[in-house]
């Protein structure tokens, strides 16, 4: 067990890193004003408008960094920092947020994957490893491999799919920033400095969901030569 709390240690410590840094970004950004005078609010409704989306609502939510959006009941969610203010950081946030509304009403292939996936890894999550774990300890306690074999090889397959739906979140994330990026770019919402400063943000974002999935790949890794080990 000890690799495993190695892989554990990594993994937290680098998301630590990355979400240290995310967090330090988005302070920085959210000093520099905008000069267009807009808030985040008023940034996603108009991203919405100027793509033809006229039945997403933008509503705000309590806490920080908890943006996202619902393609159950169509709405923006924006924490109530990103919803009121005006600076680079909520800009970011609101037009990337957009950018997944944009993403479901031109029904990309990815966001629908994943959403299609979302229910069975609901389920996957909670039980995979304790299948694995359990799989592996039925089977060296009584000596007979099969029973704690199948369990484990069950607990692998979800942890799999667990890992398989964070890498499809991947290309979800920098489609939706790219798109955010692009239309404020184009529609010339943002200061060259803003900008700049959006797209580090965004940049920053998607890289602790980059993190998150090397992480589950590293895990399935590990417990499936542990798995197949044991066999042998």
């Amino acid at each position: 067990m000890i690799g495993f709390y190695v892989i554990i240690g990594a993994i937290s410590l680098v998301s630590w890193l990355v979400s240290q840094k995310l967090k330090s970004k988005f302070n920085y950004y959210s000093k520099i004003r905008l000069q267009n005078g807009l808030s985040g609010r008023e940034i996603a409704e108009k991203m919405l408008h100027d793509n033809g989306i006229f039945d997403v609502k933008v509503i705000s939510v309590a806490g920080r960094l908890t943006d996202h959006y619902n393609p159950l009941n169509k709405t923006v969610n924006l924490s109530e920092a990103v919803y009121n203010q005006r600076n680079a950081s909520a800009a970011a946030v609101a037009s990337h947020e957009v950018g997944h509304a944009v993403q479901h009403a031109k029904a990309y292939q990815w966001l629908q994957l994943r959403s299609k996936l979302v229910p069975a890894v609901n389920i996957s999550s909670r039980f995979s490893q304790w299948l694995v774990i359990g799989g592996l300890i039925l089977g060296a306690a009584s000596g007979n491999s099969g029973i704690g074999f199948t369990l484990a090889i069950v607990g692998l397959g979800m942890m799999a799919l667990a890992t398989i739906f964070s890498f499809i979140t991947l290309p979800v994330e920098y489609d939706a920033s790219n798109r955010a990026l692009v239309w404020l770019k184009t529609n010339n919402m943002l200061t060259d400095t803003e900008q700049d400063g959006a797209k580090d943000a965004l940049k920053w974002a998607a890289r602790t969901y980059l993190v998150a999935a090397l992480g589950s790949l590293a895990m399935l890794l590990y417990w499936g030569l542990k798995i197949l080990g044991s066999r042998n």
